[in-house]
């Protein structure tokens, strides 16, 4: 399509191929992409505009509720440790769980339910060569193990991937490794009866996972020989402090002060009882935030969308998209909300109890008893996702002020399109292309073409007739 410069004429290019004739741009055209352009230059905008929460007064007021209740629930009901009303719930349902793992490896219970008959079973069944626990075993001797904390020093008892390794190497050798004192000791033929089943490295290798496995679901809930609660496989969160110290001195890279103090803070959380089934515990009070939370800005949103939407024009898929409590920046901010206020009340708990038991000092293993590790880790990903967020809407703001000074251009452009459309309104003429194809009335065709060509204002040298297309393709022009 060209415009010539300085003149009112507009002419709209044609070609014509083996097969017939082809129009190089249009008018119509020319609109139609020019309107999907700033359909596209919209969606940019609009994909910048919701990628920012549309939280109001209300749901930060909701959200920093739910993370006062929880904060009241673990203060209270979960507490620490030996003290804590959750604990012993949670406590209860892991022996169960370990019974009912008992029962499905085999175990009849003879008329004796307990717990005890339950675990020696597993032990038995899921026998390991690391499980020293002191009362005249070597270990005591040698490492200082006790029932109080071999769970915790044993590197086969810790539920991480290093814990694994150490196992399937102490079941290969007949080892234990274990750290104590800031040192990997190992412990040569620690159990000579023992014999890894298998007839080959691979079968090995599997039996050798088994026996891991099953043999920490039979410590879950502490050993056959535990008096009262008993004491439980130790928190992965904590054990991270053993794999430290292991992997540096198999690497023998010096083991610094944080590293041995940490390690020595975790063993005496664990031994005031903070194993896994109280990390469970913690959970409980996060995991309710969570859904309170979430329930919350859905209910809100789903009141909504039947008060501001007719009957007519509901759908499950609109009303999904407006309710949907997972994806949505606003519920994202609203769990940052809740999750910072509950760790807020968590860390304000936990402070104040070590500086009152600490007795003029503050008492760091009462802290962190009491600290929600949970909480505090489910807050860390929430800050890491508004983090995330700053920098993607920064970037996304960045490109919708380009699309908001392109689609103004695109708007004026289209505006531009729409008076000439209005000026050279031709579609009744612009079918002649047909009629040259398709029909016998090639005169009344010839006559469009030519209407067609005073309306572009096409200058001098109009083939009007077929006698002027025959002289001036015959070479005959006047």
């Amino acid at each position: 399509m060209n415009h010539a410069e300085g003149t009112d004429r507009f002419v709209l290019g044609m070609s014509v191929d083996d097969d017939g004739f082809n129009f190089s741009s249009s008018i119509e055209t020319a609109l139609i992409s020019a309107e999907t352009e700033i359909q596209s230059l919209k969606e940019t905008i609009i994909s910048a505009e919701n990628l920012r929460s549309d939280c109001d007064k209300l749901d930060y007021a909701l959200a920093a509720s739910s993370g006062v209740l929880c904060g009241i629930i673990d203060i209270f009901l979960v507490g620490k440790p030996g003290e804590s009303p959750a604990g012993d719930v949670t406590d209860k349902w892991f022996a169960n769980r370990t019974t009912d793992f008992a029962k499905l490896c085999g175990w009849e219970g003879k008329g004796n339910d307990s717990l005890s008959a339950a675990i020696g079973f597993l032990e038995k069944k899921f026998k390991i060569p690391y499980d020293q626990r002191g009362a005249g075993d070597a270990g005591s001797i040698v490492f200082g193990l006790n029932p109080s904390n071999h769970h915790f020093k044993s590197l086969g008892h810790n539920p991480t991937l290093l814990g694994l390794f150490f196992s399937i190497i102490d079941q290969f050798t007949s080892q234990s490794h274990f750290v104590s004192g800031g040192e990997l000791i190992s412990l040569q033929n620690a159990d000579g009866k023992f014999e890894l089943r298998g007839n080959n490295v691979s079968e090995k290798i599997f039996s050798g996972f088994v026996n891991w496995f099953g043999h920490l679901l039979s410590d879950m809930s502490g050993s056959s020989s535990s008096k009262g609660r008993g004491m439980g496989i130790p928190s992965p969160f904590w054990t991270w402090t053993n794999d430290i110290i292991a992997i540096n001195r198999k690497l023998d890279i010096p083991i610094s002060q944080f590293d041995n103090t940490i390690n020595e803070l975790a063993l005496s959380i664990y031994k005031e009882g903070y194993d896994i089934r109280f990390q469970a515990t913690q959970v409980i009070p996060v995991f309710i935030n969570e859904i309170i939370v979430r329930t919350v800005y859905a209910i809100r949103r789903l009141i909504k969308y039947f008060v501001t939407t007719e009957k007519e024009e509901r759908s499950v898929s609109a009303m999904w998209i407006a309710c949907e409590p997972f994806s949505n920046p606003t519920v994202k901010r609203m769990l940052t909300i809740a999750h910072g206020t509950f760790c807020m009340m968590d860390l304000g708990d936990a402070t104040l109890r070590a500086a009152v038991t600490g007795g003029g000092t503050f008492n760091v293993t009462e802290f962190f008893l009491r600290l929600n590790i949970a909480g505090v880790g489910r807050f860390t990903i929430s800050l890491y996702g508004e983090a995330k967020r700053v920098v993607v809407i920064r970037k996304a703001e960045s490109e919708a002020q380009f699309a908001r000074r392109e689609m103004t251009i695109v708007e004026n452009y289209l505006s531009g399109l729409s008076l000439l459309s209005e000026l050279y309104d031709d579609k009744d003429l612009t079918d002649f292309v047909n009629d040259f194809m398709n029909g016998d009335m090639y005169v009344q065709s010839f006559q469009k073409s030519v209407r067609l060509a005073e309306l572009r204002k096409v200058p001098n040298n109009i083939l009007r007739t077929k006698s002027d297309i025959d002289l001036y393709f015959g070479g005959n022009t006047q």
